[in-house]
Order: C-alpha cells, then sequence, then structure tokens
C-alpha cells in the first residue's frame, strides 16, 4: 500500500517489525516497530491499520493496535481500518485467485470456534512466494463501533459496500467531534 500513495503524493511513514518487509520500501520513511509499541511522538491526518489486525482474536492486542492509531492521528484526522467484512467467515473457502498479478491461496483453513477463522494464505509474484498463518475473529458493525469507542474513535462511514474499509474519527467523551457523517 506504501508505493501506491506516495506516488499519489502522500508523505507515508511505513511501519513494520520485519527488517525484510521495510526493505521493500522506496519513497516513504520506514519505522521498524511492532505497531502495538509504537510511539513516534507526533501525529498525522490519517492513520492506516490494514492486513486485517482489527480482527485479531487477542482483544487487548486489538485494543492496543487502536489506542496506538488514535495516539498517532490528529483530533480531525481519520483512521481507516481495513477488516474481513462479517459475511466473510461463513463464506471463506479454500482455494486461489488472481489480483494485479498477485496469486492468493487460502489454505489449511479452520474454524476453531464460534466466529473465529484460521488458515493459511500463500501469495505469489511471479517465482517468489511468501506464506503466512492467521487467526482472525468476526467482528460485525456493533463490535467494531465498541472496539472503536474504547481506543475514543467512532465508525464515519464505511468506505466499502462489503464493510472491509471503514474510516474512524476520533471522539471525545463519546462523542464525534462535532462532525456530521460524511
Amino acid at each position: 500500500m506504501t508505493h501506491p500513495l506516495v506516488a499519489l503524493g502522500h508523505p507515508v511513514v511505513a511501519v513494520d517489525e520485519s527488517p525484510e518487509m521495510l526493505a521493500h520500501i522506496r519513497g516513504a520513511e520506514t519505522v521498524r516497530a511492532r505497531i502495538q509499541d509504537l510511539e513516534l511522538g507526533r501525529r498525522f491526518d490519517a492513520v492506516l491499520l490494514a492486513s486485517f489486525l482489527v480482527n485479531v482474536p487477542d482483544h487487548a492486542l486489538r485494543r492496543r493496535f487502536l489506542q496506538v492509531c488514535r495516539d498517532h492521528v490528529h483530533e480531525d484526522g481519520w483512521v481507516l481500518v481495513q477488516r474481513h467484512p462479517p459475511p466473510w467467515f461463513e463464506e471463506a473457502t479454500e482455494g486461489e485467485r488472481t489480483v494485479d498479478g498477485i496469486v492468493f491461496r487460502l489454505r489449511d483453513l479452520r474454524r476453531p470456534g464460534p466466529g473465529v477463522l484460521a488458515a493459511t494464505v500463500e501469495y505469489q509474484v511471479d517465482d517468489r512466494v511468501w506464506t503466512q498463518s492467521f487467526t482472525t475473529e468476526r467482528l460485525d458493525d456493533d463490535q467494531l463501533a465498541a472496539a472503536l469507542a474504547e481506543a475514543e474513535l467512532a465508525v464515519d462511514t464505511y468506505l466499502t459496500g462489503d464493510g472491509s474499509w471503514v474510516r474512524a474519527v476520533p471522539t471525545v467523551r463519546g462523542s464525534a467531534l462535532g462532525r456530521s457523517p460524511r
């Protein structure tokens, strides 16, 4: 996501705990850190929490991810959150799809508990392959709103029809900062 944002002229700070991932970044500031430990001491117009991190089944870790977002966004800024849309948890099946030259393979799919899905995803670009195993928890709109509220954030709008991208805004004492829906 970094390179398309840079190409559009946005200043970007890319955060990852993997030096290998950060080595691929061009045109942006990089910070090696675990997101939940991030303390940059500055705020941004927009903060992006991608890769479905909000769906982590560890509620304390989810709270920390969102709090870090809140700590780094300006009072009039946005936090953009990527989540697995709730229906995905029932619809997900093992298989393969290709998007923009990247082959995605979902395999080893399990449902270890209600609203929880575990799987391995394999990404392939040309002859390079990267594999990641994950466990993710379903968040419906009310659960997402509650998780955001714990971090003094509120849903501003759903940016995609399936609800996978959500724009949240900072709140003060539970109310959006005098904003009207956009």
